[in-house]
């Protein structure tokens, strides 16, 4: 084997590696609580570009392997494989962000959204406001970017819906802060899959004669952004509640 080519291939194997663990303690931290959100990130940031750095080793060594016509090419591909196992994921996370506007805060009612009563109490001073005054344009990006947002109205009686929408916020795995159907409202909060982040909704749900209001917010409690992750949030419950029968 030769030497330089099996340099290039350790190195490559090793940051592949390197980059695993720094991902793995970044999740790992964060969902312990840890470390904060700002650390997690960067520990994720640092992981893909260390990533990067062990996919471009990886390269340089097969590269090298052809031009030596060595018969063997799979050794010099386990640092890129490894490391495209840890910077896809991360990059389709970053990509799926683009174009969506710095906001965390989402409803579907602009004019009076739905507030948090039970949820505003347990959350930590450092979290997001939940006054939606940050940015000052919020309500105009929200309306630019997610013109489809908007309350479901359902021809079913609210105590059919109230229960529909219990059921569909247990199918989601979201924690139960307040479920009152005198007051017509459901808090919960949904909690991300890899990094455990959290983010608030409130169901507003308003009988108007033989139909049913539904509104929803939800707010992430870290971050300026969110990657779109709660107009989809309230996109995807709402289809779903429509569609009950």
């Amino acid at each position: 084997m030769n030497k330089q080519r099996s340099d290039f291939t350790a190195r490559s194997m090793k940051t592949a590696v390197f980059a695993a663990i720094l991902a793995a303690l970044a999740i790992i931290c964060h969902r312990l609580v840890l470390i904060d959100y700002r650390m997690a990130l960067l520990g994720l940031f640092l992981s893909a570009v260390s990533g990067l750095l062990a996919i471009f080793f990886g390269a340089v060594g097969t590269w090298r392997a052809r031009q030596a016509k060595e018969p063997e090419l799979a050794a010099t591909l386990g640092g890129s494989i490894l490391a495209l196992l840890i910077v896809v994921p991360l990059f389709t996370a970053a990509l799926s962000g683009l174009g969506k506007p710095p906001i965390h805060d989402i409803t579907t009612d602009l004019r009076n959204p739905p507030d948090f009563i039970a949820i505003s109490s347990i959350r930590s001073v450092t979290d997001n406001p939940l006054n939606r005054s940050e940015p000052e344009d919020l309500a105009s990006l929200q309306q630019e970017s997610y013109p489809d947002l908007s309350s479901l109205v359902i021809d079913r009686p609210f105590e059919q819906v109230f229960e529909q929408a219990i059921t569909l916020v247990k199918k989601q795995d979201w924690e139960i802060a307040l479920a009152s159907a005198a007051n017509g409202r459901i808090e919960a909060t949904a909690s991300t899959f890899v990094m455990g982040f959290k983010d608030d909704v409130v169901i507003r749900i308003q009988a108007e004669g033989h139909q049913t209001r539904v509104d929803m917010r939800s707010v992430s409690r870290v971050g300026r952004g969110d990657l779109g992750a709660n107009a989809q949030r309230i996109r995807s419950f709402l289809s779903a509640l429509k569609q009950q029968r």
